[in-house]
């Protein structure tokens, strides 16, 4: 899986260079510093097979989500059931700080103690 996730977000990066330097982050615990009107993206494994996926909560005054897009990687067509990545592009819409917080659920079921969150610190230049 984590193989399978580092080639998606390097997949994504070389894409990226086409249009100018957009950054994907993977990890939680590292901040996105970025300048204001640009893109980033977030990637996290996903298996979309089992009703999970990540569920994003951001100011919306700050950010836009661009796109969400899921990448089932080149190992989910020879295995049922694998997984791949899920892969938040968002835009920055006006300076300061904020947070995108994402949750690991299925969207009808209701929040509880378990479910894994991730949230990316975000500073806009």
């Amino acid at each position: 899986m984590k193989r399978l996730l580092i080639v998606a977000v390097l997949a994504v990066c070389l894409a990226a260079g086409c249009v100018g330097e957009v950054k994907t982050f993977t990890d939680s615990g590292q901040t996105i510093e970025i300048g204001c009107g640009r893109e980033f993206v977030i990637a996290l494994g996903s298996n979309p097979t089992t009703g999970y996926g990540w569920q994003a909560s951001y100011d919306d005054s700050m950010l836009e989500l661009v796109e969400k897009t899921y990448d089932p990687g080149d190992e989910a067509q020879d295995v049922v059931g694998s997984g791949g990545v899920e892969f938040f592009r968002f835009k920055t819409l006006s300076g300061g700080g904020t947070e995108v917080t994402l949750v690991y659920k299925r969207p009808w079921e209701e929040p509880s103690p378990n479910d894994v969150t991730r949230v990316f610190v975000v500073n806009i230049k």
